[in-house]
C-alpha cells in the first residue's frame, strides 16, 4: 500500500493535476484511492468536486491535533467520498494556520506519517498532494511518502527549481537519517509550443507585425530539450503532459480525466504514469 507524494516547492507545476489524474486513473483500474490534500489552497479539494463545509473537519484539525486545546482527530475522522469514486482528505485555507504550531512539535517532521499509519491498509493507494512552498507540510509529504514524484514546468528556471528541491531532499535525509530521492519526473504544458496551441490561443502574425514580436518556438524547443535531457539523466522515469483544454475542463467537473476525457491526450500520459506507480504495490 504505497504512499505517493507528489510535490514541487514552485507554484504551477501540475502537483495537483497530476496526483488527481493519475488516482484517476488508478481508481478506474478497481484499485482503492486516497487523496490527502495538504495544501491550503485546497485545490485538489475542489478537484474532486468536494464542497467543504464550514464546521466540517480537516487536514487542519489533522495536524493540529495533539496540540493543547484542540480535539483528537485522526484521517479517518475527515475521509470523504467523491463522485469520482476516489476517497479524500480535504483541505481548507485554515491549515494555513497549523503551520506556527507544527514547528513548536518535536515530531513536526513525522505528523503525517503517523497520521497515515492506521489507515494504510484500506487503500491501494495513498496520494498526497503538497502545497508551493518549503514548509512543514511539503515536509511531513515527503517524510512520509514511499514514492516521490517530482512536476516541473517547462520555464527558464525549472533546472534552479529542481537544484533547490534537491536541497530539501538532502536536509530532510540528514534529519531522518533516510535517504530521500525522486521516482518520477513529470513536466506539464511540456508541448505547449506555438503551433500546438488552440487557435484563440495563438498570437496572430498581424499582431506580432504591429507590436514587432518575432516567433521565438527555436529557443522554446530548445529549452524543453534541454529541460528533457536533464530529467532523463536524473529520474529514473520522466512523463511529458502535452497541454491539453480538456484538464481544467475535467477540473470544473470534479472529475479526473480518466472518467471525464479518458481518450484526451494528457489522459493517455497520466495512463502510464499510473502504470508506473502500479507497480510500486
Amino acid at each position: 500500500m504505497p504512499v505517493i507524494t507528489f510535490t514541487h516547492h514552485k507554484g504551477g507545476t501540475g502537483k495537483t493535476t497530476s496526483c488527481l489524474n493519475s488516482g484517476g486513473s488508478l481508481n478506474t483500474k478497481g484499485n482503492r484511492v486516497l487523496i490527502i490534500d495538504c495544501d491550503p489552497q485546497a485545490n485538489a479539494t475542489t478537484g474532486l468536486g468536494h464542497d467543504l463545509q464550514e464546521e466540517q473537519t480537516n487536514m487542519y484539525d489533522v495536524f493540529m491535533s495533539g496540540t493543547e486545546g484542540f480535539d483528537p482527530v485522526k484521517l479517518k475522522d475527515i475521509i470523504v467520498s467523491t463522485e469520482s469514486g476516489i476517497d479524500l482528505c480535504p483541505s481548507s485555507l485554515d491549515l494555513a494556520g497549523a503551520e506556527p504550531y507544527l514547528y513548536e512539535r518535536e515530531d513536526r517532521l513525522f505528523v503525517l506519517k503517523e497520521a497515515i499509519k492506521p489507515i494504510l491498509r484500506r487503500y491501494s493507494y495513498i496520494l498526497i498532494d503538497t502545497p508551493p512552498s518549503m514548509g512543514q507540510f511539503v515536509i511531513n509529504g515527503i517524510v512520509a511518502a514511499d514514492h516521490i514524484i517530482v512536476t516541473l514546468d517547462n520555464g527558464m528556471f525549472a533546472r534552479t527549481g529542481l537544484d533547490a528541491l534537491q536541497t530539501i531532499f538532502s536536509d530532510i535525509a540528514e534529519i531522518t537519517g533516510k535517504p530521500v530521492s525522486a521516482d518520477v519526473a513529470v513536466i506539464t504544458r511540456g508541448r505547449m509550443l506555438q503551433e500546438e496551441m488552440t487557435p484563440g490561443k495563438q498570437i496572430s502574425d498581424g499582431f506580432r507585425r504591429i507590436f514587432g514580436l518575432k516567433k521565438d518556438e527555436t529557443s522554446s524547443r530548445k529549452q524543453f530539450d534541454e529541460i528533457l535531457e536533464f530529467c532523463e539523466k536524473s529520474f529514473p522515469h520522466v512523463f511529458t503532459v502535452p497541454y491539453d483544454n480538456k484538464v481544467h475542463d475535467a477540473q470544473r467537473e470534479g472529475l479526473p480525466l480518466s472518467q471525464y476525457a479518458p481518450d484526451s491526450k494528457a489522459a493517455v500520459v497520466y495512463e502510464e504514469l499510473a502504470a508506473v506507480i502500479k507497480k510500486w504495490n
